[in-house]
């Protein structure tokens, strides 16, 4: 399949080469990950269904405060919980939850490592998981408590088990059936669609009409079986509602009423977003395709990427929820595209995208160092004045630790910049080892900033301290998912959905100037708050009149 590119000589990936690019993958992965509280939009509500499975021990149905939501199937979230729970001792339960994704995006990287070996030849694994990293795109998503990351991790092991199954049929349809039921089980029906459409159109071209490529598709939809059924029969058994619920309303009747709706303005969305979520993959990936454009659709590596790249391509953009985290899937074969662009890509280009990468992370880095200083001393820059002035109550504090944390990794950037030769494989390391100092840089010198901008901690602290000694319950308004989930993490508030007429207290959520509830006559303002510097986001309690 990879003999093409095996012909080319590059240089072999020694022993201490690997480990040092292990090592960069290990740090990218890990950096983070803990330190800091679930943050808006999206780790807030995912922690609050982890945090109901490890209170009340249910493990079959997402619960979020109280009220069932089915939005997705639970196996990131059972994983999370088993991380929160066996790492309790140590980090708090958030951080805990949050290595869940750690897990899942180490073996998004080593089934991508893998498919690009059985691609195109053994130089190319840690290639394509470097290329996959220094991804714009994967930086900030693949260190969130995001569902999105197993279902990368099982789009990962899809496309090892279709690259394998030419040669080892029966292992590719265990890897691509397990690879089918993690990403069933992680966001519903999307997988399982990738699956089907991918695996039909390859039988359009002649090298996937094989016997062991049938067997291989036979195999993954056995061991996929149990992942596709047994969750949904028990929460049917449950209750038939919630199955209605889960499988038409939240996913296959969302589908229909998008399509239905004629509301198309963001289905082409992610050609203006993948060039940069995907850079500096998607160049180099239309490189290899500009490259190879007299045999590209003769070949069966270019078949399997082409075709698993237009399939999450039109699938992804018929999927109502239209966002940065659904095109995680589509910079796998754009990463495994770009590593075949190690062998053809120019010298020059090659040069030209290394230059381009140290000059752009010397100035970023430069920026937030600058920047960090600046909060240090009264006389900051005005970038860390407006920083400031968004963040009034922010008090920055030196950490030593921190501080020389980022002082190594900053010494151990310019060391390899400057060692490290020219060449193609190499510039892609240094961006990848670029991205790895921006992202070390934001996670030690400005988490505390960050943390206070993102986090509803402080926010909830406030309300509890200002709640009357007794009451009966509060009533909501408007109060969103990640809210209602930070309220009952941070301190044990819980609502009470469309109960304005039984609760004594109010709790409505708007911005600065849009009326706190329709009818205020009955109620008197006990507090007013919000997470630091975002005046577009309070929250208005209110206590009922006594009569």
């Amino acid at each position: 399949m990879y003999a093409y590119y095996t012909q080319m000589k590059e240089p072999e990936i020694t022993t201490l080469k690997a480990w040092l690019l292990f090592l960069l993958c290990g740090v990218w992965v890990f950096t983070g990950l803990i330190g800091h509280d679930p943050w808006k939009p999206d780790e807030a509500y995912s922690f609050g269904l982890i945090y109901h499975y490890i209170q009340n021990g249910d493990w079959l149905i997402p619960t979020l405060a109280g009220d069932a939501y089915l939005d997705k199937p639970p196996l990131y979230y059972w994983t999370a919980t088993l991380f929160a729970q066996l790492f309790s001792s140590l980090l708090p339960l958030h951080d805990g939850a949050r290595l869940a994704s750690g897990f899942y995006s180490a073996l998004t990287l080593l089934f991508i490592g893998l498919t690009g070996r059985e691609l195109f030849g053994n130089n190319r694994g840690w290639p394509a998981a470097v290329i996959l990293i220094g991804c714009l795109g994967m930086l900030i998503r693949s260190h969130e408590i995001l569902t999105d990351n197993a279902l990368l991790t099982g789009c990962a092991m899809m496309l090892y088990g279709y690259a394998l199954s030419l040669r080892r049929p029966q292992l590719a349809g265990l890897f691509l059936g397990l690879g089918l039921g993690i990403g069933f089980m992680s966001k519903g029906f999307i997988a399982p669609m990738l699956f089907f459409f991918i695996s039909i159109t390859l039988l359009l071209f002649r090298h996937w009409r094989t016997r062991n490529y049938l067997v291989t598709l036979g195999l993954a939809f056995l061991c996929a079986l149990p992942w596709l059924t047994v969750w949904p029969y028990l929460l049917y058994q449950h209750s038939p509602e919630l199955f209605l619920d889960w499988a038409w309303t939240r996913n296959i009747g969302r589908w229909f009423e998008y399509a239905q709706s004629g509301q198309y303005q963001q289905v082409f969305y992610y050609i203006e977003a993948l060039p940069w979520l995907a850079w500096p993959a998607a160049p180099l990936a239309a490189w290899t395709i500009w490259e190879a454009r007299k045999r590209v659709w003769n070949e069966p590596e270019f078949q399997l990427l082409l075709v698993s790249f237009i399939v999450m391509f039109i699938v992804l953009s018929g999927v109502r929820d239209i966002n940065d985290q659904n095109a995680m899937p589509m910079l796998l074969p754009i990463a495994l595209l770009a590593t075949a662009a190690l062998s053809t890509l120019r010298r020059g280009a090659a040069n030209a995208l290394d230059w381009f990468g140290m000059m752009t992370f010397a100035l970023l880095a430069v920026v937030l160092w600058s920047g960090w200083t600046g909060l240090l001393v009264s006389n900051g820059a005005w970038l860390t004045k407006r920083l400031q002035e968004r963040q009034p109550n922010f008090v920055p504090v030196f950490d030593p630790f921190t501080f020389w944390i980022a002082v190594v990794v900053s010494v151990l950037w310019i060391f390899i910049v400057w060692r490290v030769g020219r060449s193609v494989r190499r510039s892609l390391i240094n961006w990848s080892a670029g991205i790895s100092l921006i992202w070390i840089l934001a996670m030690t010198l400005w988490l505390p900033l960050l943390d206070a901008s993102k986090s509803y901690r402080y926010m909830v602290v406030d309300l509890k301290n200002n709640l009357p000694k007794q009451y009966k319950c509060i009533a909501d308004v408007r109060i969103g998912d990640n809210q209602r989930a930070m309220l009952e993490y941070f301190g044990n508030i819980k609502l009470r959905q469309k109960s304005v007429s039984t609760c004594d207290l109010l709790l409505v959520q708007g911005d600065r100037i849009s009326k706190p509830i329709e009818n205020e006559v009955g109620w008197d303002k006990l507090w007013e708050g919000g997470r630091q510097g975002k005046q577009d986001e309070r929250f208005r309690l209110y206590q009922r009149v006594k009569r």
